[in-house]
């Protein structure tokens, strides 16, 4: 009951302190920030606050720990005294692994995945994983997830009654890091 509690209130407080994620977005909308529907930001995101309206994220994005999304590079600015811009953007279903960095002046395409890591220095076409420093084609984005798809069974699939939202036992911890071993990866709802 206590974790529940706290499960519920941090948001809650996050919110009312003006420290979370929807507070920062409306902050960053305000400046000219374009987002789409169904936009999510985990924990340490960054996007560029100077210059978010040269930013613009489409639809059905997620965005995993600690990205940084920039629209501005500054080390001209000793040389030529002016701030390079430029505009970045973001298609539709999109997920942009954790600790990534798009570059400013980057366009990326729809049904893109960006591998955890990456520094996006080009654009990316739609339809594809890109992973590295800098990110490189990888493969198309409907072959991993064929690839992926063809690992599931109904041992290693799980609904989100096993989802930390949901306050997991440790007996499903358990099986379900059990069933990841087993079979080399897991999938969670």
């Amino acid at each position: 009951m206590k974790r529940q509690f706290i499960k519920w209130a941090k948001p809650v407080l996050k919110r009312l302190l003006g420290m979370g994620e929807y507070s920062v977005i409306d902050e960053l909308k305000k400046k000219g920030l374009k987002v789409g529907d169904n936009f999510h930001m985990q924990e340490g995101c960054l996007i560029d606050g100077s210059h978010s309206y040269h930013i613009q994220i489409g639809n059905d994005v997620s965005l995993a720990p600690n990205v940084h999304i920039l629209a501005h590079d500054a080390s001209t600015w000793w040389f030529l005294e002016y701030t390079r811009i430029a505009n970045t953007t973001i298609g539709n279903t999109v997920f942009i692994g954790a600790g990534s960095i798009i570059m400013p002046g980057v366009t990326i395409g729809d049904e893109v995945i960006i591998g955890a890591g990456s520094v996006v220095t080009k654009n990316v076409p739609d339809n594809c994983v890109y992973a590295g420093n800098p990110a490189k084609f990888m493969m198309y984005t409907n072959e991993y997830i064929d690839r992926e798809r063809a690992k599931m069974n109904a041992e290693n699939t799980f609904g989100t009654d096993y989802s930390e939202a949901n306050d997991v036992s440790f007996e499903k911890k358990e099986h379900l890091k059990q069933m990841a071993a087993k079979y080399g990866t897991a999938f969670l709802k």
